[in-house]
């Protein structure tokens, strides 16, 4: 073999050693990123076990995620007194901190908290009350009020939580439905107040229970100039003040509705012609006060002080009006039956009459089920 020929054989069997060496290679370092994969999945499973980090903007929604989420969840919420504008509010390095710390962030929306939405992770989850009933800035950001934005964030909560821990999602679903039920009774008592009240009227100092009263269908005569003015925040003109106290003075309103997060002078002297006047005020705080366990519990007692305050003598039994007008009475025997069946078809009478389903059933579950998410403007 000449010198030619074994200096090219020496150079092909380099060059198959040396491709056999990066194979070799290659092949080893794809085991090796196998492991570490494996490893990183592994880690990553660990980290979604375990209760779940939830930070809330308002202790409204906050109380609301501790309903649904359970022992499952710990809960904080960075803006919970009474005491403060939230509207003003700035929060500490602190909760800015807690939030960037959150596995799931639950804010309001509509401009009200925009410093939650813009201090979390990137890797956290957000649920939002505007994003879900479609709420824009400039709109009336008082959504925990609305019976809309809760049943909608309910179960938005509830889905999230299930994706952060899919192995709870029994858990959560089972929460969320003794959540609706209490909700549905709410709705009814407030649908079944609309209704014997379809006259009832009401001014507002400013529009925080805006979506709570239009819920139960009461009609807002609030001076519209007084009204865009304390929205926009501008300057009240005096005799936009002047036609809402003579509005008062002649008793022209059921209720006086007073947000006591934005007192102001002219605030006092709406409620103190109020007053003079024997117009019934409610008061009404955008942060839920800490007396009361859960978001619902704080807007049954509101709806019972509006119930009070426009009708005394108004009877909230819950049975009332929601009798089945083709079910026997067990109580019916001999001669009584005769006098009950009487009853029944009085009942089923009224019932037909108080329900807006007009079929007859009586069952007034419901009734109300159009959507005030769209309504956001309070001046209009």
């Amino acid at each position: 073999m000449t010198t030619d020929h074994r200096t090219r054989a020496l150079r092909g069997g380099l060059a198959a050693l040396l491709a056999s060496a990066l194979l070799l290679a290659a092949g080893a370092c794809g085991v090796t990123n196998d492991t570490d994969d494996q490893q990183d999945s592994q880690t990553k499973v660990q980290t979604k076990t375990g209760v779940i980090t939830v930070v809330s903007s308002v202790n409204q929604w906050g109380s609301l995620a501790e309903e649904i989420g359970g022992s499952d969840v710990k809960v904080t919420s960075i803006l919970s007194s009474t005491g403060v504008d939230a509207h003003d509010f700035e929060p500490k390095t602190s909760d800015l901190a807690t939030l960037s710390k959150a596995e799931i962030v639950v804010a309001n929306g509509a401009g009200y908290d925009t410093w939650a939405t813009k201090s979390r992770s990137a890797d956290s989850t957000l649920v939002s009350a505007a994003q879900i009933v479609g709420a824009m800035d400039g709109d009336n950001p008082h959504l925990w009020f609305s019976k809309d934005a809760r049943s909608g964030m309910a179960k938005e909560l509830a889905d999230a939580f299930s994706k952060a821990r899919p192995k709870k999602r029994k858990a959560f679903a089972k929460r969320l439905k003794e959540w609706q039920a209490n909700e549905d009774e709410l709705d009814a008592a407030m649908t079944k107040f609309a209704k014997a009240h379809p006259d009832a009227t009401y001014g507002a100092t400013e529009a925080v229970a805006y979506y709570l009263m239009s819920d139960m269908s009461l009609e807002d005569v609030t001076p519209k100039g007084y009204a865009q003015a304390v929205a926009n925040g501008g300057e009240i003109a005096p005799a936009d003040l002047q036609t809402f106290q003579k509005l008062i003075e002649g008793r022209k309103l059921d209720v006086l509705v007073n947000n006591t997060q934005e007192a102001t002078d002219a605030t006092n002297m709406l409620t103190g012609a109020a007053g003079r006047s024997d117009v019934p005020v409610v008061d009404v705080s955008e942060q839920m006060p800490s007396k009361y366990d859960s978001l619902d519990d704080w807007i049954e007692a509101l709806a019972e002080q509006i119930f009070e305050a426009v009708d005394p003598d108004y009877d909230d039994d819950s049975n009332d009006g929601q009798t089945d007008p083709d079910a026997p009475d067990a109580d019916a025997t001999g001669d009584d039956a005769s006098a009950d069946q009487s009853d029944q078809s009085a009942d089923s009478g009224d019932a037909t009459t108080g329900c807006s389903n007009g079929d007859g059933t009586g069952d007034c579950t419901g009734a109300n089920d159009g959507s005030n998410a769209g309504q956001q403007d309070p001046g209009k």
